[in-house]
């Protein structure tokens, strides 16, 4: 596997930095001769590696059958649980992979246990699967779910979230947060959180969907007792993979509302144990050529670097907001707390869906975000749907280049 990396120097007689290769990674990626991709948020586009570990496996299935091709590759599926937890600065025993982050967040959430002394202390950033999941534990429940107040950047407000914390009285507080919402390019203080969250002994759980493979993610560094994502997006890897973890502490203290063979022993009569790891959450049944993509994809990413990653990432977001800044008719809907490769923004007179659309038919793939999936932030901020732009490794100055000009090109029609 090539590196695809170079170096340049950061400043006059200073050392070299590395920065992304982009002309290697666009080498191995079949999807940029076909369009300006910029929608990696939603679904990034896969190497050829990837690809071919998945076909790969199939092929292998079609040939020796579905249980014979898994055990031959045995041990590879097992190094994905150190990859994954190379990428987040965990254990293998703490990952458990899954077909996706809201089938990890659920999983792992139902375990927590809840009742009417329950608090869920939330994000106005929280993706709508994970918010519909926790409106519906608090309706059956009686579990509190209280909303904590953005400061005036648009993040998570620490100074409210302690005052909420220090008002416990007896209540069991749960933290949510996701780290880049679906709706902006919002960076939430997730380190900060995390010191809260342990001064205060509540548990903290982060929906790193959008930042695993993007910015730097380390679960000790940020505090939080579980964490999950998904495979599709900046980790570039297929659908239908994901994976969590779960800090040992906790896990330990964690029965899967609905047990399955693959993490847990029937032993007796009445008897069964679980799995001394974070794979007490998982089911039998899954998709190994996906997994082994999966792999294929972290392992690329560990050998490129998430920190020359972010900074490619963080890096072309900058540059396609200071050019929509400077279209007339356009706003810029990302707040000032955005420091990510995602980038969204809406056109005078034109809907979310029809920009979307016109932008397609440029060539350049983004899409388009309604307030349905972040009612707690763009319902609050009373912005219908936004158009949202999301980088990635492949991405250079020409992708950039194609998006401001259709999008100037339709802003000038509107």
């Amino acid at each position: 596997m090539d590196l695809a990396v170079e170096t340049d120097s950061s400043e006059a007689g200073g050392p070299a930095a590395a920065v992304v290769d982009v002309a290697a990674e666009r080498a191995r990626t079949v999807g940029v001769s076909y369009s300006h991709h910029l929608n990696s948020a939603g679904s990034a586009l896969p190497t050829g590696a990837v690809v071919e570990a998945v076909v790969g496996h199939l092929r292998e299935e079609e040939r020796e059958g579905g249980y014979e091709a898994s055990a031959a590759r045995r041990a590879d599926v097992e190094a994905i649980y150190a990859s994954a937890a190379r990428v987040i600065g965990a254990q293998a025993s703490e990952i458990a992979l899954f077909d996706s982050a809201t089938t990890g967040l659920r999983v792992i959430v139902d375990a927590l246990r809840f009742g009417p002394r329950t608090r869920f202390l939330v994000s106005r950033s929280t993706y709508v699967s994970h918010a519909l999941h926790l409106l519906s534990i608090s309706a059956e429940t009686g579990a509190e779910l209280v909303v904590v107040p953005p400061g005036d950047d648009g993040a998570l407000d620490p100074d409210a979230l302690e005052k909420l914390l220090a008002s416990g009285d007896g209540r069991e507080d749960v933290v949510c947060v996701a780290h880049i919402p679906t709706s902006s390019g919002l960076v939430e203080p997730v380190a900060e959180i995390g010191a809260l969250t342990r001064r205060y002994g509540v548990r903290y759980l982060l929906d790193a969907t959008q930042s695993v493979g993007h910015l730097a993610v380390d679960v000790d560094a940020i505090g939080c007792d579980v964490l999950v994502t998904t495979g599709r997006k900046f980790l570039r890897g297929p659908r239908g993979t994901g994976f969590g973890y779960v800090r040992r502490s906790l896990l330990e203290t964690l029965t899967p509302v609905a047990p399955d063979v693959r993490g847990a022993v029937w032993s007796g009569d009445r008897e069964w144990h679980l799995a001394d790891t974070a794979r007490r959450f998982e089911t039998w049944e899954s998709s190994v050529a996906l997994r082994l993509g999966l792999g294929v994809a972290l392992d690329e990413l560990l050998e490129r670097g998430i920190e020359v990653t972010a900074g490619h990432l963080v890096r072309t977001a900058a540059a396609i907001r200071a050019g929509l800044a400077g279209i007339g008719g356009v706003t810029v809907q990302d707040p000032a707390a955005c420091g990510s490769g995602i980038v969204t923004f809406t056109v005078d007179g034109i809907g979310a869906d029809d920009l979307n659309r016109r932008l397609a038919e440029a060539g350049v793939r983004v899409v388009s975000v309604p307030a349905s999936h972040g009612q707690w932030d763009l319902g609050y901020r009373g912005v219908p749907s936004v158009v949202r732009a999301s980088a990635h490794v492949y991405n250079d100055d020409a992708d950039t280049a194609a998006l401001l000009d259709a999008v100037a090109t339709v802003a000038g029609r509107a």
